[in-house]
């Protein structure tokens, strides 16, 4: 990965129950209004795991352990004539502590993979969603 590549680290959040959180993009920014999975920018001080347990606490107010975070898969923008590749790396979840709560977006759900499929999300986290939830 060159200096000019984006690191975006981003959580599959899944309950007891079998529903997976998605957090909605604030209207102002690019993709507002799309379903993402909560998640952003690797600092370059930080490791993929610190950034996103450092992520979810600023946007949804939870506490991850890094431990808590499997590794999952990546989704990349790095096609010919892209302006800034960004890559994302996608842990799944299943333990946190505190209630997940909208601190930054526009509002978070709880969704079946069916009903995460009908979502508008951004090229990158469909990309994603498609590999999370095959069929």
């Amino acid at each position: 990965m060159n200096s000019q590549t984006l690191l975006v680290v981003a959580g599959a959040l899944v309950r007891g129950d079998g529903l997976w959180l998605m957090h909605c993009r604030p209207l102002g920014k690019h993709h507002g209004g799309l379903w993402e999975f909560p998640g952003g920018k690797v600092e370059p001080y930080e490791t993929p795991r610190e950034a996103l347990c450092r992520e979810l606490h600023e946007e949804l107010g939870i506490r991850v352990l890094p431990d808590a975070c499997e590794e999952l898969f990546f989704a990349d923008s790095g096609l010919p004539g892209s302006v800034l590749p960004i890559v994302i790396l996608l842990y799944k979840i299943e333990r946190w502590d505190g209630v997940a709560r909208a601190l930054e977006g526009e509002a978070i759900d709880w969704f079946t993979p069916s009903q995460i499929d009908s979502l508008a999300k951004p090229p990158l986290d469909e990309d994603l969603a498609i590999r999370l939830f095959p069929g």
